[in-house]
């Protein structure tokens, strides 16, 4: 069902034909009328994070609507726009292009195959020149991020008590991967909500320059801890699930980011800041599927019910009531648009948070 291709485009309509499935590159309800593809970024599937939250969705609608659903990993860069035409010169219905970095290969693939619908995760489409068969769809990672740094925040310091994973440091890291506009999204907003109830707790920031390294992961982790840190919060695809481990060996906090990450260390993540990828994914297949894709721009937050925190599961009886008050404040007041959040460096430095 996986496939990874390198620079030339693999008939998989052919290979299902003849029964090929022990390579592994065709569904699990092959035959459909119906095809979605996905195409990765280098950071591939099983990172536990990005990647995976986007497949999940279209399992879902596969198993629902019994359409055809097939994936391609993305080895370099190089590979991005064979790809995605790979899969429209096979007969596929809609293609995704998940990860910010195929913006331009998504866009010449979408001009070149003008009866195929395109579907970018984490791309924003410029309606003014590209092609009406090209959705970007974009989430409001700083509201996410900013609840995660609300509670961190508040945790490191005023509570620090409730855990003895915390300390009197007064310092939080944050693992970054590359410094691409959603993962600088998360960065800022969590900044914000730090800095909103703890003026003074120093926020340690290291950008790995990798989505798909644990060892690097690990050891930014690692340094910060070093440092004083007691909850962590990568932002990094499969890089950040070493930050994880790193925190859960050193007995620190973590956070998760993108999808649900507490399966990964229970007893260390506290929550994630998280972007309703697998729904995004789902409705934008359905809508296809049913004849209602549309170009330009779909930008999720959390009025729509895409961004926001996941449930503190063990960890629920310590988060103190008052705090679990203030987040759900915080969030009434993102959907009612009485609170600014940063979106990027800039508009964070204007705002006076660095």
């Amino acid at each position: 069902m996986i496939l990874r291709r390198s620079t030339v485009a693999i008939a998989l309509l052919t290979l299902c034909a003849v029964g090929s499935l022990l390579l592994g590159a065709c569904p699990r309800n092959a035959g459909g009328d119906f095809v979605t593809a996905m195409v990765t970024d280098v950071g591939g599937l099983g990172d536990k994070s990005f990647n995976d939250g986007v497949y999940e969705g279209l399992q879902d609608i596969q198993e629902e609507e019994g359409i055809d659903v097939r994936l391609v990993e993305s080895n370099q860069q190089t590979d991005y726009v064979p790809n995605l035409s790979g899969f429209a010169e096979d007969g596929a219905d809609l293609v995704f292009a998940v990860g910010f970095l195929m913006a331009e290969a998504v866009v010449e693939a979408a001009n070149n195959y003008p009866d195929v619908n395109f579907a970018g995760i984490d791309i924003f489409v410029d309606e003014s020149s590209a092609p009406t068969n090209v959705q970007g769809i974009l989430f409001k990672e700083q509201e996410s991020g900013y609840l995660a740094g609300v509670l961190a925040g508040l945790l490191t310091k005023e509570y620090a008590e409730v855990s003895p994973k915390l300390n009197d440091e007064n310092v939080l890291g944050v693992v970054l991967g590359l410094l691409i506009p959603p993962v600088e999204r998360f960065e800022v907003g969590f900044k914000a909500g730090v800095y909103k109830y703890n003026p003074e707790a120093r926020v340690i920031s290291i950008i790995t320059e990798s989505f798909n390294d644990t060892t690097i992961g690990k050891e930014a982790a690692l340094a910060m801890i070093d440092q004083g840190a007691d909850i962590i919060f990568p932002i990094a695809g499969l890089t950040g699930v070493g930050s994880i481990n790193a925190a859960q060996e050193r007995g620190v906090l973590a956070i998760g980011v993108d999808v649900d990450q507490n399966d990964l260390a229970p007893d260390t993540v506290i929550t994630s800041a998280v972007k309703k990828l697998a729904p995004a994914s789902y409705l934008t297949t359905k809508n296809a599927l049913e004849g209602n894709f549309q170009g330009g721009n779909n930008i999720l937050g959390i009025a729509d019910g895409a961004t926001g925190i996941a449930p503190f599961y063990g960890f629920d009886s310590i988060i103190p009531e008052e705090v679990k008050q203030i987040l759900v404040d915080e969030e009434s007041a993102m959907i009612a648009g009485t609170v600014t959040i940063p979106g990027t460096r800039a508009e964070a430095e204007a705002l006076g948070i660095q």
